[in-house]
């Protein structure tokens, strides 16, 4: 099941997002200003996703992160799938260069790469900050 997080949400997603280090590291408090989404599997929160309209035909994903333990099942794809079924607009998300596998998962929903940015994301560890791949839907 997916749907809008609530406050009582904000332990269950904190705690996904300290799991996710690939992950956008925010505030989890602050996404709730935005639109945030979870899915609900067995009775917890096994992952979230944050969104904004950027412009009246125009939304950027600012996050989605799961549960290790609900990796590869399906989850992800619910959510992002739930995101993409608002009413015909444009989508476009950042992700690390380094994220392969959250690449190619955005590749096979119809995200294209379009771009770079330079030194977007800070290090996972003790290295320099990496660049993101732009990505839009094409539906």
């Amino acid at each position: 099941m997916v749907r809008r997080a609530t406050r009582e949400d904000l332990d269950a997603i904190a705690s996904i997002q300290a799991s996710s280090h690939e992950a956008s590291q925010w505030e989890p408090s602050s996404y709730l200003e935005h639109d945030c989404t979870v899915a609900i599997a067995e009775g917890t929160v096994a992952a979230f996703l944050v969104s904004r309209e950027t412009l009246p035909s125009e939304r950027e994903i600012l996050n989605l992160a799961v549960d290790p333990a609900w990796r590869r099942r399906g989850v992800a794809r619910k959510l992002l799938e739930a995101e993409l079924s608002r009413p015909k607009t444009q989508w476009f998300l950042e992700v690390r260069e380094s994220n392969a596998v959250a690449r190619q998962f955005y590749e096979s929903l119809g995200f294209r790469p379009i771009g770079r940015r330079e030194n977007y994301y800070r290090s996972l560890g003790e290295g320099s900050p990496e660049g993101a791949i732009v990505m839009r839907f094409f539906s």
